[in-house]
């Protein structure tokens, strides 16, 4: 019997807070478009090509 083995992704989703009005939301961390707070309207997450750059305290890694 042959053993499969699974890579993990590199891609997570991130659960984050809102540096402005303290919402906690859950975003992709390899963003393609701009996130914003639903709450607030504030910019959390600015794509780059790879990993987005969060602009808001991570809580927790999400798998």
């Amino acid at each position: 019997m042959e053993e499969k083995v699974f890579r993990e992704p590199a891609s997570k989703f991130l659960k984050v807070r809102c540096p402005k009005c303290k919402n906690e939301q859950i975003i992709f961390g390899n963003a393609s478009s701009n996130v914003d707070c639903l709450v607030c309207g504030k910019e959390i997450a600015k794509p780059t090509g790879g990993k987005a750059i969060i602009k808001a305290r991570v809580l927790e890694v999400l798998s």
